[in-house]
């Protein structure tokens, strides 16, 4: 019985062993933040036959997906990731600054064109058929019949892009130029447009419900009947509207939005760890070259690269941007003044309570 036992454990074993491997060599892991999950399941197979090509290696990509705060904190606090693809430069930055021993370092947004960005987004309005509310531009979601759908700014980058694309609107109408914010004479003029800007954002969230802790998972409430506009990453609104063509759902362009830059990098404590540096560092600059690119434009993010952006020039619909550095100077002012606990955002969830 016990020589029966010996053989069973070994032959379990083996089994756990080969269910962890399979036929493939190493593998990496791409954390990843929520409206990504169709972009890198397509970009994967593309990278996995570009790999077996090159390198006569059979290798396995795993993805992981939710809110791109939630994701970044999930990597500090242990998760491994052999690359990671969030919706903000903060999110990153905090993996490299907050751990005792680095993860990767604080200079990780030089190593890749683009700053690490190897496509764009922005962030647009998914209505219904129809446009029943008339939703042509910022404005109009502060209507008192309209219903706001988008995730929390606490945990998701998407739902950052939402709240500071409205902000940097509001500035837009009370300045007339936002180049305003950088002349030192009209301090008082920019005070005050950020005081409206604030009351503007206030307002909005007080249209909103329920804050999802990704913007997936808004994007789903919306899809299965709830609310009456879903603030969206560009990408996402496009893919749901082509996966429920039934359901007729319009996008709308606002007059002015917010330049999204997300970005990518290696996690280098954990590939060198699990000896995956080449495959990860591969696997991020592949997404510069064309083939790659083109994954991404059918994705609908933006492409970085000129002769695959051409190509889609009758998908993108071309809009008034401005980046956050331009209008608030750095992420990491953005999150300490708005972000952080009891910052802005804090602030306005508690007036809009009371």
């Amino acid at each position: 019985m016990a020589k029966l036992f010996r053989w069973t454990l070994l032959l379990c074993g083996i089994s756990l062993f080969a269910g962890c491997g399979g036929e493939s060599g190493r593998s990496i892991t791409n954390v990843s933040y929520d409206p990504t999950r169709e972009l890198y399941a397509e970009y994967n197979d593309l990278f996995i036959k570009h790999w077996e090509t090159a390198k006569k290696e059979k290798i396995t990509v795993t993805q992981s997906h939710g809110g791109s705060g939630a994701q970044a904190q999930d990597v500090i606090n242990g998760k491994e990731a052999d690359v990671v693809t969030l919706a903000l430069s903060f999110d990153i930055d905090l993996i490299a600054t907050k751990p005792k021993n680095e993860l990767l370092p604080k200079n990780w947004q030089t190593r890749l064109e683009h700053n690490s960005c190897p496509y764009t987004s922005t962030i647009v309005f998914m209505v219904r058929k129809g446009n029943p509310k008339g939703i042509k531009d910022w404005p109009d979601l502060l209507k008192e019949d309209v219903e706001i759908i988008t995730p929390d700014p606490k945990t998701s980058g998407g739902a950052r892009w939402n709240y500071l694309a409205a902000w940097g609107y509001k500035l837009k109408e009370e300045l007339g130029n936002l180049k305003t914010l950088q002349d030192p004479t009209k301090v008082a003029e920019v005070e005050a447009a950020h005081a409206a800007a604030r009351e503007f954002v206030k307002r909005m969230f007080k249209n909103t419900v329920k804050l999802d802790t990704g913007a997936r998972g808004s994007t789903q409430r919306f899809v299965n009947g709830e609310g009456d506009v879903l603030l969206a990453w560009e990408n996402e609104a496009f893919y749901f509207r082509k996966m429920e063509p039934a359901k007729g759902f319009e996008i709308v362009t606002p007059s002015i939005s917010i330049l999204a830059e997300p970005p990518v990098t290696v996690v280098d404590t954990i590939v060198d760890k699990r000896g995956t540096r080449d495959i990860a560092e591969e696997y991020l600059r592949f997404l510069y070259e064309p083939a790659a690119q083109d994954i991404i434009a059918r994705n609908f993010y933006r492409p970085s690269h000129p002769e695959v952006k051409a190509k889609y020039t009758d998908v993108f619909q071309p809009v008034e941007t401005f980046t956050i550095t331009e209008v608030f100077g750095s992420w990491a002012a953005v999150q300490e003044e708005h972000f952080e606990r009891d910052g802005v955002f804090d602030q306005i969830i508690m007036e809009n309570a009371r």
